[in-house]
C-alpha cells in the first residue's frame, strides 16, 4: 500500500492464502510496527466489494458475525435473511460467543437489539435462536434411531400444525430450537411417517413470511448446513445482479468450517461447480479473492 497505487495481487496472495487466525493478529502487529491502523489503511486504498471482502477477512468470526447482525438491524428496514442465516446455522459455542461481543462492541444485548428490531412469532424464534446458547449445554443421547421421545415430539409438531384449525407456532418453536440435531432428525423421519408429509413442506403449508422462512432455516440447517449454504450461495447468484453481501458474508464465514461440503453439495444440486458461477458471476480483484477462498474447482 505504501507509495502510489496499491499493490493488489499481493494483498490477495497475502490474505488469501492465511488461515483467519492468521490473519487477525496481523492488524495488531501493522500497528506496533507502523504506528497505524490496518483496516483503515485498508479502506482508503481499496473500493467496492474487493474492500469489504478484504475487510471481512480481517475480523473474528464472532466478530464479522457480530458486525453484520449489527449492519442487519440498524437503520431503516432490517435484512431479516442474514438474520435467520447467522442464528439458524451457528453453534452454540459460536451463538454465545457472538452475543457477548455484540454486547461488548455496541453497548446493547443481541437480544433487546432484535426484540426492538423484530415482531411476533418472528421475534420470538430469533430470540430463541439467539438464546440456546445462554443454556447451560447438556448432552442428549445418541437419537439416531427411532424411540419414544422422537415420536412424542412428532405428535406434538403434528397437532400444533397438520392436525389443528390455524398454528401453534410456540410449539414448533420450543421444539426446533431446544432440541440437539440428532434427536430432531430422527423427529423429522417420525413426522413424515406418521403424517405422509415432509416437516418442511408442512411448515410452508402452515406458516408465512419471515417466521415461515425462519423455520424452514432452522430445518435445513439440522439437515444439512452445507446444503443449506450452496442453496443461499446459488440463490445470491442466480439471475440478474448478485447480492455480494450474502456472496461475501458466507465464502468469508464458512472457508474454513465446511467450504468443501458446501462445494460438493452445490455440485450435486446444481450440476455446476461453486467456483464456475463464482468466476461468471464476479470479476476483477473481488473474484481472484473470492475463488482464493472457494480453494478449487470440482
Amino acid at each position: 500500500m505504501k507509495g502510489f497505487g496499491t499493490d493488489e495481487k499481493a494483498i490477495i496472495e497475502l490474505l488469501g492464502s492465511r488461515t483467519n487466525k492468521q490473519r487477525v493478529p496481523m492488524v495488531a502487529a501493522y500497528k506496533t510496527t507502523y504506528g497505524k491502523d490496518l483496516c483503515k489503511d485498508l479502506k482508503s486504498e481499496l473500493t467496492g466489494n474487493f474492500e469489504k471482502l478484504v475487510l471481512a477477512m480481517m475480523k473474528s468470526p464472532a466478530h464479522f458475525d457480530a458486525s453484520e447482525l449489527r449492519e442487519a438491524i440498524k437503520g431503516a428496514g432490517t435484512d431479516e435473511a442474514c438474520l435467520i442465516e447467522i442464528l439458524s446455522s451457528r453453534s452454540n459455542a459460536e451463538i454465545r460467543e457472538i452475543t457477548r461481543i455484540y454486547k461488548a462492541e455496541y453497548g446493547k444485548s443481541l437480544e433487546d437489539a432484535i426484540s426492538s428490531d423484530t415482531s411476533g412469532h418472528f421475534r420470538r424464534l430469533l430470540i430463541s435462536l439467539s438464546q440456546v446458547a445462554a443454556a447451560p449445554f447438556t448432552p442428549e443421547p445418541d437419537f439416531s434411531s427411532c424411540d419414544l421421545l422422537s415420536v412424542a415430539f412428532a405428535n406434538k409438531l403434528y397437532a400444533a400444525g397438520e392436525n389443528k384449525v390455524g398454528t401453534d407456532e410456540s410449539q414448533f418453536n420450543a421444539i426446533l430450537c431446544a432440541r440437539s440435531k440428532p434427536h430432531l432428525r430422527a423427529v423429522f423421519q417420525e413426522y413424515q411417517q406418521m403424517s405422509g408429509r415432509d416437516i418442511e413442506k408442512s411448515i410452508c403449508r402452515e406458516m408465512s413470511g419471515n417466521v415461515e422462512s425462519g423455520m424452514v432455516a432452522v430445518v435445513k440447517c439440522i439437515r444439512n448446513t452445507s446444503a443449506y449454504f450452496a442453496e443461499r450461495l446459488y440463490k445470491a447468484m442466480k439471475g440478474a445482479g448478485t447480492m455480494d453481501t450474502t456472496l461475501i458474508r458466507i465464502m468469508v464465514s464458512r472457508s474454513e468450517v465446511d467450504m468443501l461440503d458446501i462445494r460438493q453439495a452445490y455440485v450435486k444440486a446444481y450440476g455446476k461447480s461453486l467456483y464456475t458461477d463464482i468466476s461468471s458471476d464476479t470479476s476483477g480483484d473481488y473474484q481472484k479473492l473470492l475463488l482464493k477462498l472457494c480453494g478449487g474447482n470440482d
